[in-house]
């Protein structure tokens, strides 16, 4: 996928850094920081329009992967320096895989960069100011939140470049004829109509959308982390199933962290008006 505007492949940078205590190594084209108490923000950096080519996914996959071994880690925060949140796929780099081997690895990575954030068992909140096109736009719809600039711009151009894809993506959070229309029009949808539609939770001031997902992944980072995985993790399976059955999983669920050490101390804290801390509410 690809936005197909500026998405080509840039000159080559210096690393964009690493930050603090998450245990990951250096990434080149990412940085990692510590926002808030238990909240990492993972910062897409490939100017000028960060464009995702093989390098970046690589990357996004190893990140997301890395965060699942930290405890550390309680929300997660998806962000983009710039003006640009994703121009899409790197167009330059798509025209040079050659063969249908070269094809295939790259859709496969395509694929887990994607996977490894709608997977996480953390929750992620992508944080959208300027465009987010095509596979920037899948990006951020793999995310359980979107906070976005008023000024920000959805759009799925891949029909003006000879290519396609991100239907599956998209209609977890907009209607179906909203996502056949972007796709078959290539038009972009603004912030506000996004949010009117429901793939938007919560517009902001431009530029102040990663500001935003921080307060909110602060704020559920402040929750039992048992809790908030149970309930996280209950999404996927549940809207794949009938209502019945979806109901009886996620009460198999709330037994499971009924009875866990968490859910006990919660309910403790709850009477006696106290509040257990996050570290506390995982022993």
């Amino acid at each position: 996928m690809t936005g197909g505007e500026g998405a080509r492949r840039q000159p080559e940078q210096e690393p964009a850094g690493r930050v603090d205590d998450t245990g990951l190594p250096a990434f080149r084209w990412l940085r990692l920081s510590r926002p808030a108490p238990f909240v990492v923000a993972v910062t897409i950096a490939r100017p000028p329009v960060n464009a995702l080519d093989s390098a970046v996914r690589s990357e996004l996959v190893a990140a997301f992967d890395g965060l699942r071994e930290t405890d550390t880690a309680h929300a997660v925060v998806l962000a983009a320096a710039g003006h640009v949140f994703s121009a899409g796929a790197d167009l330059r780099e798509k025209d040079s895989a050659a063969g249908a081997a070269a094809r295939a690895a790259a859709a496969r990575l395509t694929r887990e960069a994607f996977y490894a954030i709608m997977a996480h068992p953390r929750p992620v909140i992508a944080a959208v100011d300027g465009a987010a096109l095509g596979a920037g736009f899948v990006l951020a719809a793999c995310c359980d939140l979107i906070v976005a600039g008023q000024d920000a711009r959805f759009g799925m151009p891949e029909i003006d470049v000879g290519q396609a894809g991100g239907a599956s993506f998209l209609q977890r959070i907009v209607p179906q004829q909203a996502m056949r229309a972007m796709m078959l029009t290539g038009e972009r949808v603004t912030a506000p109509e996004l949010h009117r539609l429901g793939g938007v939770h919560r517009l902001v001031e431009p530029g102040r959308a990663e500001a935003a997902a921080v307060q909110i992944a602060a704020r559920i980072a402040a929750k039992s982390p048992e809790a908030v995985r149970a309930i996280r993790n209950s999404f996927a399976p549940v809207a794949a199933l009938p209502i019945r059955d979806g109901f009886a999983l996620e009460q198999a669920y709330v037994d499971e962290l009924s009875v866990s050490a968490a859910g006990i101390a919660a309910r403790r804290a709850f009477l006696t008006k106290s509040r257990p801390r996050p570290e506390e509410a995982e022993s």
